[in-house]
């Protein structure tokens, strides 16, 4: 299977100064797809303009005509299933069919207290997780659903017409741990990781190449005993050792995709260039990076 390379674009600038300009940039640029964060506030964004994720993505869907789009990840960190769905249901229609959602077990970010709660343990995230993907997955497929669950209910909750994509538009799930891969490996289209975080700081990039390689065992471990097929893996840059270094040339990110798609990724998603911020490059560069890498990979 070939490798594809899609971006992500941070909900920050305002629609109408920049904001619509740069999702219909990046179809022009050829991007397989364009993501975006679901997250209320993000890290040292957080004081600046943050829109949500759901409305700019029905922007963009207005705005673009072939490229998919999607959330890259939303959580139960502040969603329902029930009001989610609805949602992503009237979201696959404005776009036609391009969305893929993108979702994970949430973290303890500025999402995680923001409605006044005190922030979940590891293990209730996961039990959350646990119950709010199939809860999801049959709001999204059904007509009408009713669940008595321990964190998440439905009664009666109709999603008629359902989704343009059938049976349901594509879930790629975020996991690295035995739970999430579970869920993985059972519902979801594309598996997403961002790398092992306890090697951002000190690891090297082979370290990492490693901890990937681990994941992605794992994550066939886990198709095997679901019954199931995991075809499409996909990895968020920008949080592995090599950071931002494969943005720096187009010869450095055809190494570095290389590498990643020899252990068996098929997309690749790089940050949209933000000035002043963990997420600065060179934006010429990153342009021949998204017309000009893949072909070398040929």
């Amino acid at each position: 299977m070939s490798l594809r390379l899609s971006t992500v674009i941070l909900p920050v600038d305002h629609w109408h100064e920049g904001g619509r300009a740069k999702w219909q940039h990046a179809e022009e640029l050829g991007f397989h797809a364009a993501y975006t964060y679901d997250h209320l506030s993000w890290r040292t964004f957080r004081d600046g303009p943050w829109f949500g994720a759901l409305p700019t993505l029905t922007a963009a869907a207005t705005a673009t005509e072939r490229m998919r789009l999607g959330t890259l990840v939303t959580s139960p960190n502040f969603r329902h299933p029930v009001t989610l769905a609805k949602e992503l249901i009237s979201l696959d229609d404005i776009s036609g069919g391009r969305i893929t959602l993108g979702i994970g077990a949430g973290g303890n970010g500025f999402d995680a207290t923001a409605l006044g709660q005190e922030a979940w343990t590891p293990k209730e995230r996961a039990d959350r997780f646990g119950e709010f993907v199939p809860l999801l997955d049959r709001l999204l497929m059904e007509d009408a659903v009713s669940e008595q669950g321990t964190f998440y209910s439905a009664d009666e909750a109709r999603n008629i017409p359902g989704c343009v994509q059938r049976p349901r538009l594509p879930f790629a799930v975020a996991a690295t741990g035995p739970r999430g891969l579970k869920l993985a490996a059972r519902y979801g289209q594309a598996w997403v990781t961002t790398g092992d975080p306890k090697l951002y700081e000190t690891g090297t990039p082979e370290q990492s190449v490693e901890a990937l390689r681990g994941q992605i065992e794992k994550l066939g471990k886990a198709c095997a005993e679901s019954g199931r097929d995991m075809a499409e893996k996909v990895l968020l840059t920008g949080f592995t050792p090599d950071r931002n270094r494969p943005l720096e040339s187009v010869d450095a990110f055809v190494d570095f995709a290389g590498r990643h798609r020899d252990l068996g990724f098929t997309e690749i998603v790089i940050h949209w260039p933000i000035p002043d911020s963990d997420f600065a490059s060179d934006r010429a560069v990153f342009q021949r990076i998204a017309t000009e890498a893949l072909k070398q990979l040929d």
